[in-house]
């Protein structure tokens, strides 16, 4: 070897491999080679300084903001119960178009609209022949 001073070995147990171009991890502080300078690669034991996360209301979608120390399951729980500005009611609804053929209760979620008398109708009774159209006296086709 002819410049061993160059260079450092990962600090992973089962690599330390000799790295010209080492990198540091910014949590523990240990020099480590490409493959193992993930958190997760080198089970990093002071991960959770680096990684934070902000964990986010299911029901209103609000980032919930967690202090030091707080389990943010406890955090999200208690703004759940407490200040959660979720309403049910308010929900958009997609299925709004009413097929006006007589006793079908189908909705649809785009406007299906007959050429011949206008009316919105579900998939199963679009055709004229389906609805009774009255729009025009002669039927279209059996096809």
């Amino acid at each position: 070897m002819e410049l061993p001073w160059l260079g450092e070995h990962c600090s992973e147990r089962a690599c330390k491999q000799l790295d010209f171009l080492p990198l540091k991890c910014d949590a523990c502080g240990e020099v480590f080679c490409k493959d193992h300078i993930r958190y997760d690669d080198h089970k990093c034991s002071s991960a959770y300084k680096k990684n934070v996360q902000v964990p986010v209301c299911p029901l209103c979608n609000t980032p919930i903001p967690v202090q030091k120390g707080e389990i943010p399951d406890v955090v999200v729980g208690a703004h759940m119960d407490n200040d959660c500005k979720y309403n049910p009611a308010q929900q958009k609804r997609i299925f709004t178009n009413k097929c006006l053929k007589a006793g079908c209760k189908r909705k649809e979620m785009m406007k299906v609209l007959c050429e011949q008398c206008g009316g919105n109708f579900c998939i199963k009774h679009r055709h004229p022949l389906d609805h009774d159209c009255k729009g025009s006296r002669h039927p279209t086709s059996k096809a």
